[in-house]
C-alpha cells in the first residue's frame, strides 16, 4: 500500500483538482448565470449570493489548478473538501425544502422541472470528492507534484540509535 500512495494520490489530485477547475471555468465567464445558481438555493441575502456566485468560480479554479500542479496539496485540499461538504449541505436543504433547482454546479442552474432534480447523485458526487480530499490531507505526498513535502520519517541522521 505504501509504494501505491503516491499515485492515489496523483489520481485523487487530478480528479479533485480537474473537477474544481472544470466547475469554476464553466460558471467564471457567465457571472449571470453563477449568481442565478446561489441565488436559487434561497439561503443567502442576494447581495451575498451575488458575491459568491462572482467569486467561486475563480476560487474553484485556483484550488483546482493548484492541486493538478501539486502546490500547496494540503490547502487545496482542506478547501476542496471543505467546499463539498458545504455544497452537500446546500444540496440536501434544497432537496429537504422541496426546492426544485440544479445544483449549478458545472454551469447552468436556477429552477428545473421537478422531475429533473438529481439530489442525491450530486451529494454522493460530492461525498466522493470530499473523501479525495481528506485523503490528500492525510497523504499529501503525490507522484508528479511540483511541491515535495517533507516525509515524517526521520531522516538517517536523525534516527535513534539502539538503547536511546
Amino acid at each position: 500500500m505504501k509504494k501505491a500512495q503516491p499515485w492515489i494520490g496523483l489520481l485523487a489530485r487530478l480528479i479533485l483538482g480537474g473537477v474544481l477547475l472544470v466547475a469554476g471555468y464553466l460558471k467564471a465567464f457567465t457571472p449571470d448565470k453563477s449568481m442565478m445558481a446561489v441565488r436559487a438555493y434561497e439561503i443567502l441575502p442576494i447581495w451575498l449570493a451575488n458575491a459568491i456566485g462572482i467569486i467561486l468560480p475563480w476560487l474553484e479554479i485556483g484550488a483546482g489548478l493548484l492541486l493538478i500542479i501539486g502546490v500547496g496539496i494540503r490547502y487545496s485540499a482542506i478547501f476542496g473538501s471543505a467546499l463539498m461538504v458545504l455544497f452537500i449541505i446546500a444540496i440536501a436543504q434544497a432537496w429537504a425544502r422541496g426546492l426544485s433547482i440544479d445544483c449549478g454546479c458545472f454551469g447552468g442552474g436556477g429552477t428545473i422541472d421537478p422531475s429533473q432534480t438529481k439530489y442525491l447523485e450530486e451529494i454522493l458526487r460530492d461525498i466522493g470528492l470530499a473523501l479525495l480530499g481528506l485523503y490528500l490531507l492525510r497523504y499529501p505526498n503525490t507522484k508528479f507534484a511540483l511541491e515535495k513535502n517533507k516525509s515524517r520519517e526521520p531522516k538517517s541522521s536523525e534516527q535513534l540509535t539502539p538503547g536511546e
